[in-house]
Formats: structure tokens, sequence, C-alpha cells
């Protein structure tokens, strides 16, 4: 009896076997890996104060010698394209599972895993730049863990004055003086503050980037990884060169001054693109990983 048991679940066991094994050689989904490598040209970005003697410098079109102290930005609504053109998207209506806080201090949010990506050969990626409208809201209740970080006070990614969040903060200095430079980009809402039901939109400061990958990205047994460039040198020497003032008139774009809604529009077009003729901005594929 004892033997015709044994007999009876080797089967079964076997069964098993191959089902595992059949699993980890035909997988239906894995991890897809992206690396950002925020760089001024093909250089990675070091931050510091004005009198560091390390930090990355940078001289714009327009001549001005700038820095960098502190760079963040929110990458979100993400979609991977297979080459037969299907997009998948990854939790783009969720920020707490699929946005990430970019924060050249932070090592750890310069690697950002998406999992249970299907199986297939990928030929794009897609993700916006900020968030887009409709998710553009402080809402603590429905995403706790992306409002913590934002709210974080070693990132404030969130407006003092509206209720959307920052989708850029840079602050450093420029100058052969380092005056000092903060550009921070977002969505406006124009409204009565003590209203909120009157509030409409604004300036639209999301921008909606497509990279064309330079080889195709595989999932499969494999986890692919792909690395994003983000240069920063087309923050002032982009589609249009700008030169940071100080004074007192609404053409002034770096503090002590805040900029205007007008004026922050040519950086978010050159670091985002313009949505049109330009959907790539300061992004770029440096290399795909299977």
């Amino acid at each position: 009896m004892k033997n015709l048991k044994k007999y009876l679940l080797m089967p079964a066991i076997l069964l098993a076997v191959v089902s595992c094994s059949n699993d980890d050689e035909n997988p239906v989904a894995n991890s897809v890996a992206l690396k950002f490598n925020n760089t001024f040209d093909n250089t990675t970005i070091i931050l510091g104060d004005a009198a560091s003697t390390t930090t990355s410098v940078k001289t714009s079109g327009a001549g001005q010698v700038h820095r960098f102290s502190e760079l963040k930005y929110v990458i979100s609504n993400i979609r991977l394209v297979k080459t037969d053109g299907t997009e998948v998207p990854y939790n783009v209506n969720n920020l707490d599972k699929g946005a990430v806080i970019v924060d050249q201090s932070k090592a750890a949010s310069l690697n950002y895993v998406m999992s249970n990506i299907p199986v297939g050969e990928y030929a794009k990626i897609k993700f916006g730049l900020g968030v887009k409208q409709v998710l553009n809201a402080l809402d603590q209740v429905k995403f706790p863990s992306f409002y913590a970080a934002a709210g974080a006070n070693d990132t404030e990614m969130m407006w003092e004055w509206s209720t959307g969040y920052r989708f850029t903060k840079l602050e450093g200095f420029y100058g052969a003086d380092n005056k000092q430079m903060s550009i921070h980009t977002g969505s406006t809402v124009e409204g009565n503050k003590v209203d909120a039901t009157s509030y409409v939109q604004g300036v639209d400061a999301y921008r909606d980037i497509t990279l064309e990958l330079t080889t195709k990205a595989i999932v499969g047994k494999n986890a692919p990884k792909i690395t994003i460039k983000a240069d920063f040198n087309k923050l002032l020497s982009g589609t249009t060169v700008i030169t940071l003032s100080t004074g007192t008139s609404g053409s002034s774009n770096a503090t002590p001054n805040i900029h205007t809604a007008l004026q922050m529009v040519k950086f978010v077009d050159n670091l985002g693109g313009n949505g049109t003729t330009d959907v790539k901005g300061m992004f770029s594929i440096l290399a795909v990983e299977n």
C-alpha cells in the first residue's frame, strides 16, 4: 500500500516540477527598470553650493555660467509601446504606483522599476514630465505615498499657493557673482483661492515625452534596463536661449523675482518640448540593456 501511494504521488510531483520549469522558461511578464542620468551635455551633474569646487558648472548660450544646488522633477503616466504599436500603460492613473520624483541628491530615485510588464518587444517609451491635469491635485487620501514624497521638507514639490504639484524644481546660482537661481515649473490655475470650485486650468505645464529606443527592449526571461538622459543644458540653451535676470520687469525669470507664467513656459518648452514639433525636450535614450 505504501508503495502504491508512492507511485501515485510521483506523477503529481513530476507535473509540479515541469509546471514550475515552464513558468521560468516562458514567463508572461517581467520587470523593466528605468535609469535617469541627469547631465550637462554628456557629463553627469554634481550638485553643490556656490563655494563648491566640485559642482558641475555650465555656460549657457547667452554666456551665463550656472550651477545647481537642487535638481528635481516628476515623471508619471509611463507607457511602453510594442513594436506593433500597442501601448502598455503602467499605473497611469495612480501616482502612488506609477510616478516618481527624480531627485539628483537621492541615488535611489534615479532608478525606477516597473513590475509585471507583459512579455514582448518594445520599441518606444512615453512618459509625462509633470502630472497630467486630471491627477494634478494635492490628494492625500487618494495618493498618500506620492503626496508624502512630494510634501517632504527636503522635496517640497507642491505649490504653496495652489492645489497642484511642482513639475520641476531647480535651485542654484548663476553669473560670476553667484546670484541666486530658482526655477520652478508646474501647471497653474485661475480662480478664487477661497472657492476651490472656481478654479479653472491656466497654463498647462505638463509635457508628454515620446522616445524611440535605441534597440528593442525585450521583456521575457530577462528584465531590460532603459537608461534615459535628461540634458539640463537645454534649460537655458534649448529651443529658446534664455537670459536670466533679477530685475523687477515682467521679463525677469530668476529669483529674487518670481517668473511669470508666460516666462515659465519658455523653461517648460526647453525641458519638455512644446508638445507638437518637439516631443523629446531634454530627454533621450542612452542605452537599452536586455
